[in-house]
């Protein structure tokens, strides 16, 4: 019984190898791709173009939850995974969806109060998420 556990467990795939990912050439292609969407659908919600920055923000969210599946995110990738989710969260408050909203700021300030190491940029973003959790927390009646 031993000798055919042993004889199976050495056929056995090795275990995948730790790679990082964030090396891989799609990453930082997708890092540009995600940042470019950012800007046309920043654009687009300044200008009053809401359904052209839904749609944006829509065709953004699998861009970023790509490069949110990598072990370790880098900053650049971590930074626009949060524009657009400060976006979408803006849009909501804009529409009054204001626990929703809220649940997006929340996420960014998850990321920055835990991003290690802590910059100027991800201070000034952690403030960010703070004031903009306080703005729905106002209507909410919190």
């Amino acid at each position: 019984m031993l000798a055919v556990f042993v004889a199976l467990t050495g056929c056995a795939p090795a275990p995948p190898s730790e790679r990082d990912e964030t090396k891989q050439p799609w990453y930082p292609q997708d890092v540009k791709q995600l940042v470019a969407i950012n800007a046309q659908a920043e654009n687009s919600f300044k200008s009053g173009q809401s359904d052209q920055a839904a749609a944006l923000i829509q065709k953004g969210q699998p861009i970023q939850n790509r490069l949110l599946s990598v072990r370790q995110p880098t900053l650049e990738a971590m930074q626009a995974v949060s524009d657009l989710d400060d976006l979408y969260g803006r849009m909501l408050l804009s529409n009054r969806h204001y626990g929703w909203a809220r649940l997006f700021f929340q996420k960014n300030l998850a990321r920055w109060k835990h991003w290690s190491p802590q910059t100027e940029e991800t201070g000034r973003r952690l403030k960010q998420a703070e004031a903009e959790i306080a703005a729905c927390d106002k209507h909410l009646g919190n």
